[in-house]
């Protein structure tokens, strides 16, 4: 879980240009909207894009599963390891 907790750090960081933070700065039980990292819907929209491309992952825009999914690097890390295809 750790190595994929890493991954989805980094993939957020890359899918969202977030140049001036690494993968350590962001906390995994931080919010990543609004409070926390402070992303916004377009961003969701992107990350929801990055995950399904690199996991085989999708979800709903506008369920309220996904934004569960999308509260924490932690709820991101659960979702994927549960559903990313093989």
């Amino acid at each position: 879980m750790l190595q994929l907790e890493q991954e989805i750090k980094e993939l957020i960081i890359s899918s969202l240009a977030l140049e001036d933070i690494a993968p350590q700065d962001i906390d995994s039980t931080q919010p990543l909207f609004v409070d926390g990292l402070g992303l916004d819907s377009i961003d969701a929209l992107e990350l929801g894009l990055a995950l399904q491309k690199k996991y085989g992952v999708s979800m709903s825009a506008d369920s309220e599963q996904t934004r569960q999914h999308f509260s924490s690097v932690n709820a991101l890390v659960a979702f994927v390891a549960g559903n990313r295809a093989q």
